[in-house]
């Protein structure tokens, strides 16, 4: 693949990725198509370009997706953007889909605490235990759990 056509990919890619949180935006609540490039701005710490977002915005309206109240600011018109019941049920299930697609990225590297049976993404605690080494979210969970079996076995 030439160079040019991976940066091609990449950008389709980014701009996805783009839509994808316009979405999650959205799904917060009623908001302006200035609110979302600043949003935007601030959560992903990258620019978006006004002329990804209102294209975006049009389409979805035009699907039925999103809705759009006018009120005046000012000398200006302002649109507040929100999703309509059907665009609610898009995006539950774009998000569903891409907690599966991360669950399956993370999942060989979670473990699980042995006495809460919470799921350890990064800073595992490793501790052996009668000769058996055991996994936990935190020395606090080694602890609890040290405690627990020794009152067991009593």
């Amino acid at each position: 693949m030439a160079k040019d056509e991976n940066a091609e990919g990449m950008d389709e890619l980014i701009s996805d990725f783009s839509r994808f949180y316009i979405l999650t935006i959205l799904y917060k609540g009623p908001t302006h198509g200035y609110n979302i490039i600043s949003q935007f701005k601030y959560q992903v710490k990258k620019e978006i370009s006004p002329s990804l977002v209102y294209p975006f915005l049009q389409q979805l309206e035009e699907k039925g997706y999103v809705k759009h109240t006018a009120k005046m600011v000012g000398e200006k018109k302002r649109k507040n953007f929100e999703l309509t019941e059907t665009g609610k049920e898009l995006c539950t299930n774009l998000f569903k889909r891409f907690v599966e697609l991360i669950s399956t990225a993370i999942e060989p590297r979670l473990h699980g605490c042995t006495h809460c049976n919470c799921k350890i993404y990064e800073g595992v605690y490793h501790e052996t235990i009668n000769g058996t080494e055991r996994t936990f979210c935190c020395i606090h969970c080694a602890q609890s759990y040290k405690q627990a079996s020794n009152l067991e076995n009593r």
